[in-house]
């Protein structure tokens, strides 16, 4: 690879003062979830949300004065697109960028808001790349690609050099992988500091290329994911030799296991995350044998996560953990029933959202009504509290964990 540590390290100081110098914490209470030490890069809080403003200046600052002049265009799902657009902005550079039509609204207005032309084409980045390339050649700019460079990978590689002077016993790195810029520049850099660190590598199991390219598999990739960042059906020619060599292991996630790790880091951490930013927390909550007793190295890679998403998200985080359930109680149609179910939720300590009365339906008897009651409470334990409650005062109950249609 001829990415060195030497090359890092310049990147690094050509960047002083330009990018931010995130911080890197210990967290007392992830490291007690998973077993592990946790400490935490939180990439999330540069200015354009991601670390994908180290690489994309590193790569600017390359340009001649006449590829300055004549402009740069980029692809990405959002991301390398802020971070090329800011910088080219500050520069004076004038920018195109191409991105997937599913990329989230909150990009693509960032986007545009740092003065960048952004073009939306295909259903992926390896889609919205084709119409790049061919923008590239008919506009004549220089590409600026998002992970398969060497500007770009040096860039990258100066969170690992922030991490280990922080935080010196860090002896794993738990790296998300999508094209690959990220954990390659990272293992180079850690690699180079201390031998013995264990690179990690984490991708969706709708999108495992590099899993598959370094087991010998046909790569396999497609779906939507949550990690829309690390949707990448091909790791890059320069980045993909570097996993090989540097890279332990590569795990796959479930969405459950990012939406959880997103979750998470809002309410323990108190900082929001996209998808493929949670992924690093995702692994250790998925694989925790696997990291258990280790000082483990995360890094919230991003933080531009749609807010319809993000909602969702949380909402289905209190569904999972109980602290919002729905349950159906069968009553007698009389005057008053209502009013006595909602006494014992109230005696309970439970707290009631929503409310739907169904007397019609041919499927309830014509004395009999049923209640489809939306309930706020503390946790697993106490949806069985108010359950049993309900039960022992002669009502049918059952909690309803599927559709709201469910009958």
């Amino acid at each position: 690879m001829s990415v060195s540590i030497e090359d890092i390290r310049r990147a690094h100081q050509a960047m002083d003062g330009v990018v931010v110098r995130t911080p890197c914490s210990h967290s007392r209470t992830l490291s007690g979830i998973t077993g592990a030490e946790v400490f935490v890069k939180f990439e999330n809080l540069q200015f354009t949300g991601s670390f994908k403003d180290r690489g994309a200046l590193i790569r600017l600052l390359a340009l001649g004065p006449a590829e300055r002049q004549v402009g740069v265009i980029a692809m990405s799902a959002g991301n390398h697109a802020q971070g090329v657009a800011y910088h080219a902005q500050r520069l004076g550079i004038p920018a195109t960028i191409v991105m997937p039509e599913g990329t989230p609204n909150v990009k693509v207005r960032q986007t545009r808001d740092f003065g960048a032309e952004v073009i939306l084409r295909g259903q992926t980045v390896d889609e919205a790349a084709i119409s790049a390339r061919q923008l590239c050649t008919e506009r004549g700019l220089v590409f600026i690609h998002p992970y398969d460079d060497e500007a770009i990978i040096a860039g990258q590689g100066t969170i690992a050099l922030e991490m280990l002077q922080e935080a010196p016993t860090i002896d794993t790195l738990a790296i998300p992988i999508g094209g690959g810029g990220l954990i390659a520049g990272n293992a180079i850099a850690a690699k180079a500091l201390r031998a013995d660190i264990d690179i990690v590598g984490v991708e969706t199991r709708l999108y495992p290329s590099a899993y598959q390219l370094l087991h010998g598999q046909a790569v396999d990739c497609g779906g939507q994911t949550i990690a829309e960042g690390i949707a990448v059906a091909e790791p890059g020619g320069l980045t993909m030799p570097v996993i090989r060599e540097l890279v332990g292991e590569i795990l796959l996630l479930e969405e459950p296991d990012i939406e959880r790790a997103i979750d998470l880091l809002i309410t323990v951490e108190k900082t929001v995350t996209e998808g493929a930013g949670a992924a690093g927390l995702a692994a250790l909550l998925a694989y925790p044998e696997r990291f258990r007793g280790r000082r483990v190295g995360l890094i919230l890679c991003g933080g531009n996560i749609d807010t319809r998403m993000l909602a969702s998200i949380l909402m289905r985080g209190l569904i999972r953990s109980g602290r919002i359930t729905r349950m159906r109680v069968e009553i007698s149609d009389r005057p008053g029933t209502l009013a006595k179910v909602a006494q014992i939720i109230g005696d309970c300590q439970g707290n009631i959202l929503e409310v739907l009365h169904q007397r019609n339906f041919p499927e309830v008897p014509a004395k009999l009504a049923e209640l489809d009651i939306v309930i706020e409470t503390r946790d697993r334990e106490h949806v069985g509290e108010i359950t049993g409650a309900l039960a022992a005062a002669g009502y049918r109950v059952r909690e309803l964990i599927n559709t709201p249609n469910e009958r």
